[in-house]
């Protein structure tokens, strides 16, 4: 899909490994107030993907309430929430108090979660270690379209009923639902998961490098597209997103790799900021990389 002039959005994800709440709060309460940074992110781990199993990690729902409650203008999310960890009706209760806390700013975030056969350690090592059952990629993809039938009918009808496989609901009663139904982001790069994609994601994000170069986010992007065109979806109707490490020693090479990202057709930026976080980082990341982005793109192609 060709974005074109679609505008760009900047947030920051602080992945709360190696830190604690008081400096994770820093940083978003800075960043709240810089309206350079429009969106802000945890991510959902129980203990690290690398060092020490045994480090700090703070869990991401609870946290994501205190901050809401301790900020008033960034939106705010999961990037993303483990369909494996909470059942979606819990999540779609979680969801709305948060959102409730957030008056109206949360983006829901959810993904597969780790899979017998997808996740290298030490991903798997985590489900494990807190006896979370692994599925097949293909029930979990399979449990991650049900999770998503169930967030959207919880958030807009007083009582649901749903003959799920996986997630069989019987008069559920969803009160209170958000004033409006949050947006809901969904995490994913393999072609049967971008299915789901298609069918329920208001935003679609992947990793970018070096997890994956940009030219497999290109290729995703592309079929992505050809799943809305199966199923009858306008794909301008799903925002393209990115999460991308940022260099503090080199914060060209960062700006160089998101202005490739954008002209690939990402339109939706997340910076992901390493831990321990700096002095004034979400500053410095607004004039290092955001500001200096924008003008690039100003003076090359018009504002974005």
């Amino acid at each position: 899909m060709t974005v074109g002039r679609e505008r760009v959005s900047f947030g920051i994800k602080t992945p709360q490994a190696y830190t604690n709440y008081d400096e994770v709060l820093r940083v978003w309460e800075e960043a709240d107030g810089i309206p350079e940074i429009e969106h802000a992110w945890l991510w959902d781990r129980l203990y690290p993907p690398f060092g020490k199993t045994n480090a700090p990690v703070l869990e991401s729902w609870t946290l994501l309430a205190a901050l809401a409650a301790r900020t008033e203008r960034l939106g705010l999310g999961i990037l993303v929430s483990s369909n494996r960890k909470r059942p979606p009706a819990l999540l779609a209760k979680m969801a709305a108090t948060v959102d409730a806390v957030a008056h109206g700013r949360l983006t829901v975030g959810i993904g597969v979660g780790g899979t017998r056969t997808a996740e290298p350690e030490p991903a798997t090592a985590e489900y494990r270690a807190y006896g979370l059952q692994l599925p097949t990629a293909a029930e979990g993809i399979a449990r991650l379209d049900e999770a998503c039938v169930v967030l959207r009918r919880l958030w807009t009808e007083e009582v649901f009923d749903f003959s799920g496989r996986y997630y069989p609901l019987t008069t559920a009663p969803s009160s209170p639902r958000p004033e409006r139904r949050p947006p809901l982001l969904i995490g994913a790069a393999g072609p049967r998961a971008l299915r789901v994609v298609a069918q329920h994601a208001d935003i679609w994000n992947i990793s970018g490098p070096p997890h994956n170069d940009v030219s497999v986010i290109r290729d995703r992007m592309r079929v992505l597209d050809e799943h809305c065109a199966a199923i009858g979806r306008d794909p301008a109707e799903i925002t393209r997103s990115v999460q991308t490490h940022v260099s503090y020693p080199d914060p060209a090479s960062t700006r160089a790799l998101v202005l490739e990202l954008i002209d690939a057709g990402v339109t939706h930026i997340v910076l992901s900021l390493k831990t321990p976080f700096p002095e004034a980082v979400a500053r410095w990341t607004t004039d290092e990389i955001i500001n200096p982005v924008r003008e690039h793109l100003a003076t090359t192609a018009g504002a974005v």
